[in-house]
């Protein structure tokens, strides 16, 4: 397979923590790529020319070369694939498996939390109001679900780091950033999630003010 030349559409605001996995996962594997901002607010991702690229018209999108390809999770498979040489994912086909589904299950589920702790409280340090009581029973499950796959507290969710360990870091910082009540191990595990290099890059992206 040939490859060409990678580009990565995201957000202006580097919020999106879909983009974020996107591009955590071209730094882990050591490629290179530019980075083209989408101001979503001014539905730049809505023009003509994004829409013949995306078929979502969402951000994260890659292109390389002439092959253009919308949604994260399709995004990081590809790309562990194509350039297998760095795993961003288990080699154990059922640990694998598991991973996607913390990323599936991350992204499909928890819409209160979501909806309440936005990114801009993980990126921006915006201040939020306390959880509502539907917010709260979220919570819950998100911290119950985070102990089992976390138990006995090993520093990743499946031996090696993984992708799946980014995006559980994102849902659980949108709690302790956000001034939620954590337990301590979690609060440990999504801090040295947060230590990665290929993390802090993202993290320390120059944000235009709110």
């Amino acid at each position: 397979m040939s490859h060409g030349p990678l580009r990565l559409y995201v957000d202006s605001m580097f919020t999106s923590p879909y983009a974020m996995s996107v591009f955590v996962t071209l730094r882990e594997k050591g490629l290179a790529f530019d980075t083209v901002c989408l101001d979503l607010d001014a539905a730049h991702h809505q023009t003509a020319e994004f829409a013949r690229l995306s078929m979502t018209q969402r951000v994260p999108t890659l292109v390389e070369g002439d092959f253009a390809l919308s949604e994260s999770s399709a995004i990081c498979e590809y790309l562990d694939q194509a350039y297998p040489e760095t795993a961003v994912y288990p080699a154990d086909p059922r640990q694998r498996a598991r991973a996607r589904q913390v990323q599936a299950w991350l992204r499909s589920d928890l819409l209160p939390i979501r909806q309440e702790r936005s990114t801009l409280v993980v990126f921006c340090g915006q201040k939020a109001p306390p959880l509502s009581p539907v917010a709260q029973v979220a919570a819950q499950k998100l911290i119950e679900a985070a102990q089992t796959l976390l138990a006995g507290n090993p520093v990743n969710l499946f031996g090696a780091w993984s992708i799946a360990d980014v995006d559980l870091a994102v849902m659980l910082n949108r709690l302790i950033l956000g001034g939620d009540r954590v337990p301590d191990e979690l609060v440990a595990y999504a801090r040295h999630q947060w230590q990665r290099p290929s993390v802090q890059a993202w993290v320390n992206l120059q944000r235009p003010a709110l």
